[in-house]
């Protein structure tokens, strides 16, 4: 038995167990173990009590591995069992006091030994440059979050770990006696790690030593206020460190964007690039603008309205924003005397564009900057009318540079109080007017912009947003100046009263301070935003927390009006999309009830269509025959010459008394009409023949294909061609040549070419002959038969000129060879016997009368001589040798004929070779410049149809623009 006791002594004193078995302090960290390592040297404990400890644990772990002879029934020993039992429980119970004991031990000379380690730890807070910063905000760069989900789930690595349940059924026995030894351990080890975590930080615990309770009293002895202080100090640390940070890595994500652009632009890639997001939607609000001119109080969609009293830095904060000087300046001048819509993008170069041009201006270079200025100048100057200081036209410009953000602004005019000289009576409410006409959209953004150096009292915009927005949920406030309003205002408190918006009678989002510049228009917009960032960081208002990190720099403007951009976008783009929706149907069934047989053609497309049928009726020119143009020349041409021929040429020949005056005096009229007026006559005839037969192709109708929408157009063509068409100069010198070679030839060949001639003649002269006729019944009055038939009379003067003509006509008949004129003594006679019958008569009327009585009597007596000279033709040929007949008025027929059957055919070569082509190149030309100015073909092609198809096609983009805008705004991430 004695000898038994002996060996579980030894075991049990034994430690050649403990280094073999691994205890729960192995697993700790490198330094905790390093604090309960055997070895470690300690000035106030000994070496062999703590190694007694661990003996006593680790041979505890060892002792149900083993098998002894005492639980062995089967060799005789179940008589001392209980004995050995109650040993056994003493010696546990013994070894338990023992571990409590060491871990209290141990816990206890940690605290006493932490200055010790912490005289040897060196101050790494020297060397905290050497790490890089990404090092120590890893947690916030590294998604940690993101990481644990893609690791596997426990339930998988359950079953890859081998079963532990059953290794705990064989510990389980242990649980009583290891549990509060084991804890209490754990927690001076925790204890202990978290002490050299947290350094010089860590003397809340050591406030039960003494050296802790020294330090507690040394913390408590520092004032509150220097605690403020140094929290507020080292918080805004904090906020510009994470700031710079952030504008690093944002500078970075710049720079990678523009490389991934001007990649896409070479065409690296070999796709088709999408087009953004904002230009998407700019789109929509141009098409907008253009389907409806009051579309700004009308339509609903989100834009940032910069809205703001005159000089109080509107335009800085924009150009701050779009990253570039892109606006005129001016010193207490109106600059911005139109509103202007800017739309802001991501591109790989900072460039900037209007809507109607395609001339992009390079935002880096100074000299496209001022190319830039001087056309918004230019524009806005232009779109003001006469009589008036602003214009209610919207000028588009498009601004795309890397790390823009993208949104749409206009920007306003700026609100005066005042009329000065030099501008319209009406300046100030037309101002009002245009703001109210924008701020009135329920989505639009407004940002209203407050000068900071100047009285708040002097403010006059921040009366008119707080009525257009009295709750101020669309509302955000800049204070511009902050700068000179730090340095001049007498009390930093009123500024901070204005950013809680706690001084101005208007609500608002958001609340942001900015310093867009020192006064110097030349400042570049680096230099601005160092100014800007130098200030806020040395700015007492920030160091005093009256302006918040995040209300401050016109960066964190721009993000903020962004997000809120975006945010009314989605909130109202569907709103707008149904409404558009409604609409189309709404058009589309007025269209099927009031045209249901016509195609919806909208204006364009109408003009393409009038332009085909134009083109076509000019083409159809070249198709009329020849004879066709020269029947109608030739009959033109004798209807405008036949007054000359017969008043100025043949009658006075034919007074003459033999044939060879006759001729002489044919001969020398016919030259001199040829040189001066026969050529110039028949250019003007071949041209009017032009016009008549284009203006009878143009408006003329084609049966029920006809479309009566197009005259307007076709009649405005023709006049504006005919008033371009010029004959060719040369025309008249080779026409005046053949005229003259056709009149000098007198040689009538045949007998049908002599009675074509006499034919000729004889229809001239009855026609002359019915115009007479018609004169002197309007002379004379109706005749007796007349006056019984129509119950019609004479009047007075009707009746002098009856008494008269019968008066010349005894005259005539007393001589049938008198000559054309009236001698005196012969008006003379006339007036007598006239007035011997009561007649009072003037000679000027004897004398008007006459002439058309002796011109009946002369046609008369030359029909009778044509009809004569039908069987002359046999004495032309003997040139009237004995004879008493003389035909020289049938051969000046003639020759009049053929030179007007020549000069037709000469003219209508002309017109087929020349003039006709001629003039289909300026109807083209015409038709070029109707299709450039829009605002012809909105006067020429007007009525219901019109605008009804105008109105759909519209709403219809409309529509497929907002459904792909809210497509790609869905699938934006």
């Amino acid at each position: 038995e004695w000898r038994t006791a002996g060996v579980i002594c030894r075991s049990l004193t034994s430690s050649s167990y403990g280094i073999k078995r691994k205890s729960p302090l192995q697993n700790l960290h490198l330094v905790s173990r390093s604090i309960h390592h055997p070895y470690y040297p300690s000035s106030k404990f000994q070496r062999p009590p703590l190694r007694i400890s661990i003996q006593q644990f680790s041979s505890l772990n060892r002792l149900p591995l083993h098998k002894t002879k005492l639980l062995n029934v089967k060799h005789g020993y179940q008589f001392h069992r209980n004995f050995w039992l109650a040993r056994l429980a003493s010696r546990l119970l013994k070894v338990r006091y023992l571990i409590l004991g060491s871990a209290v031990g141990g816990g206890y000379t940690a605290k006493k030994t932490y200055e010790q380690w912490k005289d040897m730890i060196p101050d790494l807070e020297e060397y905290k440059w050497i790490v890089p910063d990404f090092i120590w905000e890893l947690d916030e760069l590294v998604d940690f979050e993101k990481l644990l989900k893609a690791l596997p789930d426990a339930d998988d690595l359950a079953k890859l770990l081998p079963d532990f349940d059953k290794i705990g059924e064989s510990l389980a026995s242990l649980k009583g006696f290891l549990s509060p030894g084991y804890n209490l351990v754990s927690e001076v080890i925790g204890a202990s790690e978290l002490l050299l975590l947290l350094g010089s930080p860590g003397e809340t615990a050591f406030r039960a030593t003494d050296q802790g309770y020294d330090n507690d009293k040394q913390f408590k002895k520092v004032s509150d206020k220097e605690k403020i202080d140094q929290l507020q100090e080292e918080l805004l640390r904090t906020q510009l460190k994470y700031q710079r940070m952030l504008e690093r890595l944002e500078k970075e994500n710049k720079e990678l964007r523009k490389l991934v652009l001007q990649r896409d632009d070479k065409g690296i890639h070999q796709r088709k690039l999408k087009k953004s997001l904002i230009d998407m939607y700019s789109e929509v609000l141009d098409i907008l603008s253009d389907y409806d001119a009051s579309y700004n109080t009308q339509d609903h969609l989100p834009r940032v309205v910069v809205v703001g009293d005159q000089s109080a830095g509107k335009t800085s904060v924009l150009e701050m924003i779009a990253q570039a000087r892109i606006f005129p300046r001016g010193s207490g001048e109106m600059m911005t005397r139109s509103p202007v819509k800017v739309t802001l993008s991501e591109g790989p170069h900072h460039v900037a564009l209007f809507k109607d041009s395609s001339r992009e201006f390079d935002l880096t270079k100074e000299e496209d900057l001022a190319a830039l200025r001087n056309e918004i100048e230019i524009r806005m100057r232009n779109s003001v009318k006469e009589g008036c200081t602003v214009s209610t036209e919207t000028i588009s410009l498009s601004v795309k540079g890397p790390g823009l953000q993208r949104m749409v602004l206009v920007d306003l005019p700026g609100v005066i109080s005042t009329v000065t000289s030099g501008m319209a009576p009406d300046t100030k409410e037309t101002i009002f007017s245009i703001s109210k006409a924008y701020m009135q959209n329920p989505n639009a953004i407004i940002l209203c912009i407050q000068d900071g150096s100047v009285d708040a009292e002097r403010s006059i915009v921040t009366d008119l947003v707080s009525q257009m927005d009295p709750q101020g949920k669309r509302t955000i406030f800049v204070l511009t100046k902050v700068d000179l309003a730090e340095k001049n205002v007498a009390s930093p408190n009123r500024i901070q009263q204005i950013i809680e918006g706690k001084l101005f009678p208007m609500k608002a989002l958001g609340y942001f301070a900015v310093v867009t510049g020192k006064g110097n228009s030349s400042e570049s917009i680096e230099s601005i935003k160092e100014y800007e960032e130098e200030f806020f960081q040395n700015s007492k208002l920030l160091k005093t927390s009256m302006l918040k990190a995040h209300q401050v720099t016109t960066k964190n403007l721009s993000l903020a009006v962004s997000d809120c951009f975006w945010k009314m976008v989605r909130e109202s783009v569907e709103q707008q999309a149904d409404a558009f929706k409604a609409t189309r149907f709404n058009l589309e069934t007025e269209w099927k009830n009031n045209y249901p047989r016509l195609r919806e053609l909208d204006r364009n497309e109408l003009f393409e269509k009038a332009k085909n049928e134009i083109l076509d009726e000019v083409i159809s020119l070249t198709q009329v025959t020849p004879k066709h143009w020269e029947e109608m020349l030739e009959k033109t041409l004798w209807e405008r010459v036949s007054t000359h021929v017969i008043e100025n040429i043949y009658l006075p020949a034919a007074q003459t008394a033999n044939s060879g005056t006759f001729n002489t005096t044919v001969d020398i009229k016919l030259k001199q009409w040829t040189d001066k007026q026969l050529p110039n006559k028949a250019v003007e005839v071949a041209w009017e023949t032009l016009q008549e037969e284009f203006s009878r192709f143009m408006t003329e109708k084609k049966g029920k294909e006809h479309d009566d929408i197009f005259d307007k157009l076709k009649q405005a063509v023709k006049e504006e061609t005919i008033k371009r068409h010029k004959w060719n100069e040369r025309a008249e010198d080779s026409l005046r040549v053949i005229q003259h070679n056709a009149l000098e030839d007198r040689s009538i060949s045949d007998k049908q070419q002599w009675d074509a001639a006499i034919h000729f003649m004889e229809e001239t002269l009855q026609s002359r002959l019915k115009d007479t006729e018609s004169v002197i019944e309007d002379m004379v009055g109706p005749n007796w038969k007349k006056r019984w038939l129509y119950w019609v009379g004479r009047t007075k003067e009707q009746n002098i000129r009856n008494e008269t003509k019968n008066e010349l006509e005894k005259l005539i008949k007393c001589s049938e060879d008198h000559p054309a004129y009236l001698a005196n003594d012969e008006v003379t006679t006339v007036r007598k016997n006239l007035e011997a019958r009561g007649v009072a008569v003037d000679p000027c009327l004897i004398k008007d009368t006459w002439h058309q009585i002796y011109r009946r009597y002369f046609l008369k007596s030359a029909l009778n001589h044509c009809n004569l000279c039908r069987r002359g033709f046999y004495y032309y040929q003997r040139h009237f040798v004995d004879s008493e007949l003389e035909c020289n008025d049938i051969v000046l027929f003639w020759r009049i004929q053929r030179m007007l059957a020549i000069t037709a055919n000469t003219l209508r070569q002309q017109l087929t070779n020349t003039e006709v082509r001629r003039l289909e190149k300026n109807v083209k030309e015409v038709l070029e410049d109707f299709a450039e100015d829009n605002e012809k073909k909105v006067m020429l092609l007007t009525g219901k149809r019109v605008q009804l198809a105008e109105d759909l096609k519209k709403v219809r983009e409309i529509q497929e623009k907002l459904e792909a805008f809210i497509e790609a705004l869905h699938q934006e991430k």
